[in-house]
This record gives structure tokens, C-alpha cells and sequence, in this order.
């Protein structure tokens, strides 16, 4: 049995979209502050989020445009008025929904906002930033200059997708490259200078939130969308074909989630090309994400050990084969240059012994969800049978709420967890936080729709289904004071404050 990673704490996950504020989206701005005092206020050790990157289909976090890049549609315009770079002005009238993001109407005001920042840092404001934004050009040249050329060259094409490109520029012709990067020069800047917003922005909370006690859990998707820069700047790393498009695509078989299984799209790895280069787009993806994070949720651990490769022709994700992927030596890479791991194993689905073996010779905390444990008194995803080498978690992001999951459970799973628990279950998301918080995890974690106690009108994400999804806020009247008090009180009852040290008492010291 292998040391927790992490002392005995506990935290919420909530990704900075879910936010409340004026401006149809969360954001980095002064509510994501006050967000982190709350999560102080709670005694909460961690606050986890889910990939901050620029989304592309059916705006999932996990399709993104660049696996380095930040979503510009998380920039506080606050934030961007108070270093004199817009006016107040320029959003007055405008509305937005406060339940959901609409993201047809918050995407185009975000993009407007940064063509409008832009457009005063040219003609002088912001003055103050010059210095600084020369140097994150320069640090970060290795991506940002190929994500703010591709994205340059993609909103010039009226947002072609990249393998609809015209081929010179699909294939980096030098010539092709060379007159895009001069003919759209102003745009190539602009898109530099709003990844240096966003990593300021980001980099300004996450000092406030590490000042208060609070660390970041991070997610990274093992895969990259194939509309991406990262797809067009290093197309040999990748099974694609001549034109870059797939010739296998990610997923996984039929599911708990989903019947045929979950056809993602995502192009593979060439994991044989990427052993020759020592890996190093992955180290410089990890190293890269470890400036905005503290820790890193590993999405689907499983398709380090194999990856589910579906043929780029099958429309669902029942046809396909397992394929072995890079094991131990990628993360032997990894842990040389990280001088150790910084992950979580997302360990979740059809889990095999050679992913078990590499998660635990690795030193790995794996992933336990209580939603899962209704398969009889044996199953992993109950307390009694966790390891503290584990992160406990009462539902993800692709789950449903408890109390959604709790009210779809027929009368015999509710019976059984009520004998499991031992009593009636009066307030279901509390149960399981309780107990997640009383287990042997180093680490529990409850999405704040279980801390607020709402239903499946709060879930984040359906897997499988491409649309709807990502669009839930939490709205200020939803958080009741008392929220406050009772995860506070909780997270000290069960020792996972960290500056609380365990005392061993005996017959002749207790009471």
C-alpha cells in the first residue's frame, strides 16, 4: 500500500465557467475571488477545476484548441478595466442569463472584448503591461506562437476547421506560413496578448487563493481535439493520415454511461514516434499546466496502459480494439524532469490489472466515486474498501447530482445503501459527503451542486451527448449561509484540516 500523495484534506470542484457574475460566464474576476474566500471561510484545502483551455465543439473542456493555451471567454472584464485597458462602456447594456452560459451570446462578446483590449493597448493604454508582455512572449515562444498563428489563420478562414485548410498552410508550407504569418500579423499579436491576459489573470487568483490556503486541482485531458494547434504543429506525433485527418479515433466501449460506448473523435498518439523524442510534447504540456495548477487530475488514466482506438470510419464506439500506449516509460520521463508525480489517476470505466500495476508502481492515488457503489459490499467505490492512496469523490462532473442519482435509484438500491449507511437517508448529497469525508482517501472532493444540494438541473455533463452540456451556474440565493458553517464543522470533524494533528489518546488520557 503506497503513501498518499497528499495530506488528508478535502475540496470542491467547481470549473470557473460555473460561477456567478454579469457577464454570462464565470470568470477570473472579483466573484472568483470572493469564491475563494468561501472556500477559506469552509476550511476547504483545494479547489478543483476542469480543463481552462479555448473549447471547441459543443464547448466541452475537453475539445479544446490548444492543450497550452487559456479560454478567453474566462477573462474578468473587472479585471481588464481596473489595469486601464476598456471602459465599463463597452459592456453597458448588455444582459446575459445568470442560471446558464449561453454560449452563443458569450463567446461573441468575449471575442469583441479582447478585439477591443487590443485595440487600446495599441493606441497607448495599458502602458504599464508593455514590459511585461514582451517577456511571456518570449518565455512561452514554444507554443504560443504556432496556437496564435493557427488561430490567426482560422478566424481569417471564417473558422474552417483545420483539415479543410488549404493544403499549404494545412502542411506548414515555409512559403504558406511565412505570407500568412505577415498577412495576418495584427491578429497573431492579439491572440498572444490574450493568452498574457489570461495567464495574468489566472496567476493574480491563484496567488490569492495559495495566500488563503487554497490549491488548484488541475485537468488534463489525455487526449487533444484534431481541430487543434496542437494537431497542426505537430502532426507526426499523431496517426493521421496525408491530409491530417484521424485514421483512428479515441473512445471507449460500451459503458455505465453510455450503450455504444463513447466515440470522442480524438486522434491517437503516435506513441512510437513520441518514445524517439523522449516524449517531449508531453513533458511540455505537464510543465506548462504545473504553472497554473498544483496538482493534475489524469483524465482517463486507462489509455496510458491501452487506449480504445475506434476505425476514423465507425459513427459509435462499439467497433474498435485495444491498443497498448507508452506505460511506465512516458511517466518515467515525467517524473525525471517533475522530480516527482503531481498527478491524480482518473482510473475510472473498465479497469484491467496492467492499469492497476502501473497506477500503483507509480505511486499513483487512484479515483473512488461513491455514486458507483451500489454493485454489492466488494465493490471499490465503497469506504470500507478504499486505500488512503485515493482521492474520494461523491460525483464528477459527468455524473448526475446525488440527489438526481439518489431520486432515478429504484427502491432496492436505496434500501441497500440505507442498510450500508445505517439509517434512513433523509438528505442524500450529505450522506455521501459525509461520508467521502470520513473515508481513509487523503482526498474528498464534492462538486458544489452536492454542497447545495440541487438536483440533475445543476449537472454539468452527459456523456455522449454532444450539445447542452457545461452550461450550469450557481446563482448567489442557492448558497445558503449555513452551507458555510456545516463543511467547515465537517471537514474538522474528520481531520482533513491540514494543520490538525492527529492525537492518540488511551484509557488513561481520554476524557
Amino acid at each position: 500500500m503506497s503513501t498518499p500523495t497528499v495530506p488528508r484534506t478535502s475540496g470542491i470542484l467547481l470549473h470557473p465557467t460555473s460561477l456567478p457574475g454579469p457577464f454570462g460566464v464565470g470568470d477570473l474576476g472579483p466573484v472568483a475571488y470572493r469564491w475563494v474566500e468561501t472556500l477559506a471561510a469552509m476550511k476547504q484545502s483545494w479547489w478543483q477545476i476542469l480543463p481552462l483551455g479555448p473549447t471547441g465543439a459543443g464547448d466541452s473542456p475537453y475539445q479544446s484548441f490548444s492543450a497550452f493555451a487559456g479560454a478567453i471567454k474566462l477573462l474578468s472584464p473587472e479585471m481588464l478595466e481596473r489595469d486601464g485597458l476598456v471602459e465599463a462602456s463597452f459592456w453597458a447594456g448588455k444582459r446575459f442569463p445568470d442560471h446558464e452560459v449561453d454560449f452563443g451570446l458569450v463567446n461573441p462578446f468575449k471575442t469583441a472584448l479582447l478585439h477591443e483590449v487590443w485595440n487600446n493597448y495599441k493606441a497607448g493604454k495599458g502602458a504599464h503591461l508593455k514590459a511585461a508582455f514582451a517577456e511571456y512572449a518570449a518565455a512561452e515562444a514554444a507554443w504560443l506562437n504556432d496556437f496564435a498563428l493557427y488561430t490567426a489563420i482560422r478566424d481569417a478562414l471564417g473558422g474552417l476547421a483545420l483539415p479543410d485548410w488549404p493544403k499549404d498552410l494545412l502542411h506548414r508550407k515555409a512559403a504558406a506560413l511565412a505570407a500568412a504569418a505577415k498577412e495576418n500579423a495584427d491578429a497573431v499579436q492579439m491572440h498572444k496578448f490574450g493568452q498574457f491576459l489570461f495567464d495574468r489573470q489566472w496567476s493574480q487568483l491563484r496567488a490569492f487563493a495559495a495566500e488563503r490556503g487554497i490549491k488548484i486541482i488541475g485537468d488534463a485531458p489525455i487526449f487533444v481535439a484534431g481541430d487543434s494547434a496542437d494537431v497542426w504543429a505537430n502532426a507526426g506525433e499523431f496517426l493521421l493520415d496525408a491530409e491530417l485527418k484521424p485514421t483512428v479515433v479515441a473512445g471507449v466501449p460500451p459503458d455505465y454511461f453510455a450503450a455504444d460506448g463513447q466515440h470522442w473523435g480524438n486522434p491517437l498518439y503516435d506513441w512510437d514516434r513520441m518514445e524517439k523524442s523522449r516524449y517531449a510534447w508531453w513533458v511540455a504540456r505537464i510543465v506548462r499546466q504545473l504553472k497554473q495548477v498544483d496538482l493534475i487530475r489524469l483524465d482517463h488514466f486507462r489509455g496510458f496502459a491501452q487506449a480504445w482506438h475506434i476505425p476514423a470510419s465507425e459513427k459509435t464506439a462499439r467497433k474498435g480494439k485495444w491498443v497498448d500506449g507508452p506505460g511506465m516509460k512516458l511517466f518515467t520521463k515525467l517524473r525525471a524532469v517533475l522530480k516527482g508525480l503531481p498527478l491524480i489517476a482518473e482510473d475510472l470505466g473498465l479497469i484491467t490489472p496492467d492499469v492497476v500495476a502501473l497506477r500503483d508502481g507509480l505511486g499513483l492515488p487512484g479515483m473512488r466515486v461513491l455514486q458507483f457503489a451500489l454493485n454489492g459490499p466488494y465493490d471499490l467505490h465503497w469506504p470500507h474498501n478504499f486505500v488512503p492512496n485515493s482521492a474520494c469523490y461523491t460525483g464528477t462532473h459527468d455524473n448526475e447530482t446525488v440527489n438526481g442519482w439518489f431520486g432515478g435509484l429504484n427502491e432496492e438500491n436505496k434500501r441497500y445503501l440505507g442498510l450500508t449507511l445505517g439509517h434512513y437517508i433523509g438528505d442524500p448529497a450529505w450522506e455521501l459527503i459525509r461520508l467521502g469525508w470520513a473515508s481513509v482517501s487523503a482526498l474528498a472532493v464534492a462538486p458544489l451542486q452536492d454542497v447545495l444540494s440541487l438536483g440533475n438541473e445543476a449537472r454539468m455533463n452527459k456523456p455522449g451527448i454532444a450539445e447542452g452540456n457545461w452550461r450550469w451556474r450557481f446563482r448567489v440565493d442557492q448558497f445558503r449561509p449555513d452551507v458555510i458553517d456545516r463543511l467547515r464543522d465537517l471537514t474538522a470533524l474528520y481531520n482533513r484540516i491540514p494543520s490538525a494533528v492527529p492525537k492518540e489518546t488511551g484509557p488513561e488520557t481520554a476524557g
